[in-house]
């Protein structure tokens, strides 16, 4: 049946509730003044904003060809649903980590019904807009899209510009026109605290800043990351070696910032001498001894030795030589050995702090003394106050890193192009403190590295943290070696079977090195970790059904060939009460699942009327309008459930 059908018979229909717009009652209700002949009187608007009217005064901002035909696409209801791959899913029962397949303009407005509002951190990798490339995704701008989007006042000159700039190898107008309602929908799915990280770069780099200032605000700007990524010497002019990740949060009210991330090398140096610390107690030269034999083993090249000098650790923890530069001119008076009470050697330069400073320190227990009179007393600085540093601007790492690790994974060379590193996105991740249930997405998942980087830092700390990644099913062309991959592995030639496979191995190892870990002689129970959620329900994105009307007037609709458990996502998703990545009770096969106590019904018309009083009984009942008839049954319940499309 059509919604109409059941809207004229008295159903609540999902969607339908609420269709005002909100803005423009309010316009209508508190400035009546602004709307004239159902159109928005700018002038006056602009005097209720307390703008200037002179239309000299030009505002900034960005304008690009098929703005308005972008920021319509934003609002189109998609036309697209969710099938459940049970082959291509991993633990598909217990995990709660999201693989959605297709265009992800559809599967962003999917996922928001639930997830707006939702979502702590964002990280997307973009295509990039060169020379040699062209876009995959299928965004339609020509006439016929228009008249569905309600753009009837264009002229044949603008359809002749966007066609021109859109069809234009490296046409910034296209770019941002295929941007703009994907980062709308971004925002839309942050958290009042959430981040987005944007890689980009050079080419489209001030342009994408431009529009993220009109997206979030230019206010919520949190900086801009210079990730040095490559070598390379090809450029006639300048040779560019690295790439940009634009920052920004969704409310500088909500996210203050203060991010950290942990110097590298410093994890395995206070693992060290915290080993040190429980097999020797508090006997501290023993605990120096060891560390001291401990450190030297690592060669002087190593960027951990080379990071700080680690001498020393008491009951405050491990500390080191503070390396601050000496003042011009030092201070020179004794200072007297706590045990053989003579006067200890004085720094070349003199002590750094005046005599009183250096008294009140030694009362505090921040200076060390050597193991007598002839060693230079040092300043404690204590490894819990220096292992933090604040999210640096700047970023250095190999891309071959990220290469190698895939090599590593598949097997295969140049499996994917320009993969990003997971360690660097887990930095990220832990630098803006995302917590152990927040949910992580990318939408232009790639090879996959943003879940890997959930699942690597789940297992780093027990945490719970859950992704969803948004993958088109691009082809890949079959001079690549991905191509041959896929054939050789029973997998389907495109983008989203490497993401799938990505994971799957790279969950495998990461759960052999947690069980590996915890299998080692003398580890604590308490130190034990969990092996993190390796899994993922996969979703592909596929044609959902449509009213049809043939040659002698009969309705019908088309109906894909979907099982009952993907029409019950479906409602799932399109309701957004329920968590999707939940696995639905089945109450009556192939009919009726819940969730809590949420009813979700497909067809309904092999039910019988016990069922549905049962359902309302003891909870909210929805039933999926496509596979419902307005029967009799149905009808006597029509208070009590609503229908979803």
């Amino acid at each position: 049946m059509a919604e109409q059908d059941f809207i004229k018979a008295g159903f609540t229909v999902v969607g339908t509730e609420n269709n005002e717009n909100k803005l423009l009652s309010f316009l209508k209700e508190n400035y009546p003044n602004v709307i004239r002949d159902t159109e928005i009187n700018l002038e006056e608007l602009k005097t209720v904003l307390g703008l200037p009217i002179d239309e000299k005064v030009n505002g900034y901002g960005l304008n690009f060809v098929g703005r308005n035909f972008a920021r319509a696409k934003y609002a189109q209801k998609t036309e697209k649903e969710l099938l459940l791959n049970d082959s291509l899913s991993k633990n598909l029962d217990k995990t709660e980590n999201l693989i959605l397949k297709g265009d992800n303009l559809d599967t962003l407005k999917i996922l928001k019904n639930h997830y707006s509002g939702q979502i702590k951190c964002i990280y997307i990798d973009p295509p990039y807009n060169t020379k040699s490339e062209e876009f995959v995704y299928p965004d339609k701008f020509d006439k016929e899209e228009a008249e569905v989007l309600g753009l009837a006042n264009l002229s044949e000159s603008d359809f002749a510009r966007m066609d021109f700039s859109f069809k234009t190898k490296k046409s910034h107008n296209g770019w941002l026109a295929f941007m703009y309602p994907r980062l709308l929908l971004a925002r839309d799915l942050l958290s009042k605290d959430g981040v987005i990280f944007i890689s980009i770069d050079e080419n489209e780099h001030a342009q994408l800043k431009m529009l993220c200032d009109e997206i979030f605000d230019d206010e919520n700007f949190a900086g801009d990351i210079v990730w040095k990524n490559s070598s390379k010497n090809d450029e006639a002019y300048i040779s560019m070696q690295h790439e940009y990740v634009l920052v920004y949060v969704k409310s500088k009210i909500h996210n203050l910032g203060k991010w950290e991330e942990l110097k590298e090398g410093l994890p395995e140096i206070y693992k060290a001498f915290d080993e040190f610390r429980k097999k020797h107690g508090n006997d501290w030269e023993k605990i120096h001894e060891e560390g001291l034999a401990w450190f030297n083993q690592f060669p002087d090249s190593n960027p951990i030795r080379n990071s700080k000098h680690y001498n020393w650790m008491d009951e405050e923890g491990v500390y080191f030589p503070d390396n601050i530069s000496k003042p011009a001119k030092g201070y020179y008076y004794d200072i007297i050995h706590p045990v053989t009470k003579q006067p200890c050697k004085k720094p070349a330069g003199g002590w750094r702090f005046i005599e009183s400073t250096m008294n009140e320190k030694i009362a505090q227990n921040k200076i060390h003394f050597g193991k007598d009179h002839t060693v230079v007393p040092n300043n404690k600085t204590y490894l819990k106050n220096t292992e933090y540093q604040s999210l640096t601007s700047v970023i250095f790492k190999d891309g071959r890193v990220a290469s190698n690790w895939l090599k590593t994974l598949f097997g295969v060379k140049d499996i994917f192009t320009n993969p990003k590193d997971y360690g660097v996105l887990v930095n990220l991740m832990k630098a803006i403190s995302i917590s152990n249930n927040d949910i992580v997405l990318d939408f232009f998942a790639g090879s996959g590295s943003t879940g890997e980087a959930v699942m690597r830092l789940n297992a780093t700390d027990g945490g719970n943290r859950k992704f969803i990644l948004c993958q088109l099913d691009e082809p890949i062309k079959d001079d690549k070696p991905a191509y041959q991959f896929c054939l050789e592995n029973n997998l389907p030639p495109v983008i989203s079977s490497i993401t799938i496979e990505r994971l799957k191995r790279a969950g495998e190892i990461i759960a052999k090195e947690v069980e590996e870990a915890n299998s080692k002689t003398g580890m604590f129970d308490e130190n034990k970790k969990q092996v993190p959620d390796i899994g993922f329900k996969v979703f592909d994105s596929v044609e959902a059904p449509k009213l049809k009307i043939d040659d002698k007037g009969q309705i019908s609709f088309t109906e894909n060939q979907t099982d009952a458990l993907s029409r019950i996502y479906n409602m799932i998703f399109t309701v957004g009460l329920d968590e999707p990545t939940q696995v639905p009770e089945e109450v009556v096969k192939d009919c009726i699942y819940k969730i809590n106590n949420h009813y979700y019904i497909t067809n309904s018309e092999k039910i019988t009327s016990d069922d549905y009083s049962n359902a309302i009984k003891n909870g909210k009942v929805f039933i999926d309008g496509w596979t419902a008839s307005l029967n009799g049954t149905l009808q006597n319940y029509k208070e009590d459930v609503k229908i979803v499309f």
